[in-house]
């Protein structure tokens, strides 16, 4: 990995679903195994110039999601990359049947792309706010799980998927991300990025609970609380060595997510320093509720996704120590 983390944490300018049409048009005019599927969101999804570039390798399959997945499945038999895109419910929930008979147990190639994850599905309210996506898939034997916090991670990881092997699921922003990285930055799937070095507590964050957890580091080390902030982009594998190695430096943790804590990123973490370093975590996410309606900023308040409730579960999780 060579990441450099941003000073300022800003709104981008540039939206997450046109870094996701221009990067895979970018790979398409020299790699014509990629292709692209959607649901009827085609406008949503940002790729209508996808589909007038290559006509050929864009299918619109309707309201069907469950037979696009099929589709998909049935494209990487063929040799294709194909890029399988919906709301995030309807990616995960709708399809969980399909992803694992036709794309994971039969050993395809498919990158499945659930896009307006947790709150920013804003308006649209409890039926399209996927608050357990991620969940819904963790139990699928050797698929990758991942949620890019910018555009900058989002373009690296498109561009590794599109050689890659198995399945994946991609939990998107499709409009303006807060940056977290330089233009650039490199990863490593299944590997943390450390934003912040610290020692009495260590953050781990995914998705737009990242720079509200370099937030709320700055404010910990204020009232002196030496706060690690590591970058949880895979979820599925999760980087035990990585928590292993802050577990004995911090001693203890809390989770950040826009998610359901239940089968999240909170159990994820849980789990594995049960097994491999146990050490108490304090969860910052949803807890076993559905969506409402509502802006994202009022949404990010109801369900405690703010600095401040990252500050107060560090000072819980330190207490526990």
């Amino acid at each position: 990995m060579n990441y450099t983390v941003k000073s300022v944490f800003e709104k981008e300018t540039t939206e997450m679903r046109a870094v996701y049409c221009n990067t895979l048009m970018d790979l398409a005019a020299t790699d014509p195994r990629i292709c692209i599927l959607d649901a009827d969101l085609v406008g949503s999804s940002g790729t209508k110039p996808f589909f007038k570039a290559f006509p050929d390798r864009a299918f619109d399959c309707g309201i069907q999601e469950s037979n696009m997945i099929g589709v998909a499945a049935g494209l990487a038999a063929s040799g294709m990359v194909p890029f399988a895109h919906s709301f995030g419910p309807f990616a995960t929930r709708r399809v969980a049947d399909q992803i694992f008979i036709s794309c994971a147990y039969s050993k395809q190639n498919v990158r499945i792309l659930g896009t307006d994850p947790g709150v920013t599905a804003a308006y649209n309210g409890g039926t399209h706010m996927p608050f357990e996506d991620m969940a819904t898939l963790m139990g699928i034997p050797q698929i990758t799980l991942v949620e890019p916090a910018d555009t900058v991670q989002l373009d690296w990881l498109l561009r590794e998927l599109a050689d890659a092997e198995g399945v994946f699921y991609i939990r998107m922003l499709r409009k303006l991300a807060t940056g977290v990285f330089e233009p650039g930055s490199t990863f490593e799937l299944g590997k943390m990025p450390v934003l912040k070095g610290g020692t009495d507590v260590c953050i781990v964050a995914s998705g737009l609970m990242v720079a509200e957890s370099l937030k709320a580091a700055a404010v910990l080390e204020e009232q002196g609380i030496s706060c690690a902030v590591l970058n949880a982009f895979t979820w599925k594998p999760m980087d035990d060595d990585a928590l292993a190695a802050y577990s004995k430096k911090c001693g203890c943790f809390v989770t950040a997510e826009n998610h359901n804590v239940i089968g999240g990123l909170g159990s994820a973490v849980a789990s594995s320093l049960a097994k491999n370093a146990p050490a108490p975590v304090e969860m910052v996410g949803i807890y076993d509720t559905f969506g409402e309606v509502g802006t994202e900023d009022f949404l990010r308040k109801r369900f405690n996704l703010t600095p401040e409730a990252v500050v107060e579960a560090a000072k819980r999780a330190v207490a526990r120590k």
